[in-house]
């Protein structure tokens, strides 16, 4: 009796749609409640500032993608640096470290060369800036913007929380954090603890622990990317609908072209050169590649990307606990390759301008060089500008992509992710190091719930499926 209770309780009990469900989920109501708020119009017009005031659904779904983003944002900084300590730290206990570290930074940088000439010449072939409808007066310079200068000024740390304040006209304080900054503190910190040995145990001890914490909290901001997928590409789309993505389509084309043959055609290449399974890498880095293309963030995605890297494809916890804090902060072939290539040849064919094969050289130098500039947050606005100026192009070029610039994050970030994963697990191939039954294993049906939640176990005697999710 007790018996037939039970299982009547089990058949009926609710359970929710798998995370890869509730995000699709997700994107397919934040386009349908963005066509109804851009349908609804605006509620006026602001008399003072000019700017025009958004109706209630426009504003609620930016509110919801804004807060999710700020909620990301603010787990960054004690998310890297604890990161990047604790995996400097973990170095101690692989053989030949510095080998495995020169080897994962020079992938870094032959990943993004071939990205970044990939990015050139569907520029050259497709000339997105000879077939746009965009309109001129759209030009204009970015708030804010990357030079060289910049760039190594940035890396001298003002504090030792990479913080900054800023004054607003209001008389308010603001404050804001520099993820370059952090990483150089954190590299720092985490070489001195290997060098002071012994005596460092307690504070490493601190530090994983700290880390596991704040793990666990962005867990919990990471829950909610179902519903801030609803308010970022809803927001998205009711504001700028489909004129500028119809205006800059050839752009977008290209962009996601590149993406496509980085994604499915670089990647597999490397894959099956070194003796792996293309099936296998995908599904089992399928979690973080997903959640990327959700939340845009490279950092915020990190701990799930060093999870399935670890678990589902192999790779020894004491080196992805070095590459992927790393990639995640540097490897970008997504926004610091592709998208820069692309945009510089947009900008310069919209504006009349010519490039020579020195400017092509440049682009691929500042691609692989100065990735470390985007920060792993969100966009890669930086990066652009600091190709443009490095080129020499009109900054006022960044103005007439900023339309559509969250449509495209989407993908530059799942592109990041994914090579984030690939580089440490082709090395940890290389080396010998790989589990490559780990590698092959079936994957779980609930591996969303699995690698999502740093905490989660997974029994061995758990029914395996074909799909990720």
């Amino acid at each position: 009796m007790n018996t037939s209770v039970t299982e009547t309780k089990k058949r009926t009990r609710f359970t929710l749609p798998s995370f890869g469900v509730q995000v699709l989920i997700g994107l397919v109501l934040g386009v349908a409640l963005g066509l109804v708020a851009r349908s609804m119009g605006a509620d006026g017009v602001d008399a003072a500032t000019g700017e025009v005031d958004p109706n209630w659904l426009t504003e609620t779904l930016s509110t919801v993608g804004g807060t999710f983003v700020t909620l990301l944002r603010t787990v960054v900084p004690p998310l890297v640096f604890l990161a990047i300590v604790a995996s400097i730290a973990n170095l101690r206990d692989v053989t030949g470290a510095a080998r495995l570290a020169w080897k994962t930074l020079a992938w870094f940088a032959l990943t993004a060369l071939i990205a970044v000439a990939i990015g050139i010449v569907l520029g050259l072939v497709i000339q997105p800036g000879e077939h746009t409808s965009v309109a001129s007066d759209a030009a204009a310079a970015p708030s804010s913007t990357g030079s060289w200068l910049d760039f190594l000024t940035g890396l001298v740390p003002a504090n030792v929380l990479g913080l900054e304040g800023s004054a607003g006209d209001d008389g308010s304080v603001s404050m804001s954090f520099n993820v370059l900054q952090i990483l150089v503190v954190a590299i720092a910190i985490g070489i001195a603890t290997l060098k002071v040995g012994e005596a460092a145990d307690p504070f490493l001890t601190f530090v994983r622990s700290a880390l596991a914490v704040v793990q666990k909290v962005l867990w919990w901001i990471i829950l909610l990317a179902p519903i801030a997928t609803i308010g970022l590409l809803g927001n998205a789309v009711a504001t700028y609908g489909w004129d500028a993505l119809g205006s800059l389509g050839t752009f977008t084309l290209a962009i996601y072209a590149g993406l496509l043959i980085v994604l499915l055609g670089v990647y597999p290449v490397l894959l099956r050169l070194n003796g792996l399974s293309v099936k296998q890498f995908f599904t089992g880095a399928w979690p973080a590649i997903t959640l990327a293309f959700v939340s845009r963030s490279s950092v915020g995605t990190m701990p799930v990307t060093q999870s399935v890297t670890e678990r589902n494809l192999g790779v020894p916890r004491a080196y992805a606990s070095f590459a992927v804090p790393l990639g995640a902060t540097t490897k970008m072939d997504g926004c610091a390759s592709i998208y820069p290539a692309i945009s510089a040849i947009f900008v310069a064919q919209f504006f009349g301008l010519d490039l020579s094969v020195t400017d092509y050289v440049l682009i691929a130098f500042v691609s692989v060089i100065g990735s470390a500039a985007t920060a792993g947050v969100t966009g890669a606005t930086v990066m652009l500008t600091l190709t443009l100026s490095t080129l020499g192009l009109p900054l006022e070029g960044v103005g007439l992509l900023l339309a559509i610039d969250p449509i495209l994050d989407m993908g530059r970030t799942a592109v990041n992710v994914t090579g984030q994963a690939l580089v440490p697990t082709l090395v940890a191939k290389r080396e010998g190091i790989l589990d490559q039954a780990a590698y092959d294993a079936p994957r779980g049906r609930t591996a969303w719930r699995d690698e999502l939640d740093p905490e989660s176990t997974r029994p061995a005697d758990r029914e395996p499926a074909t799909s990720p999710a």
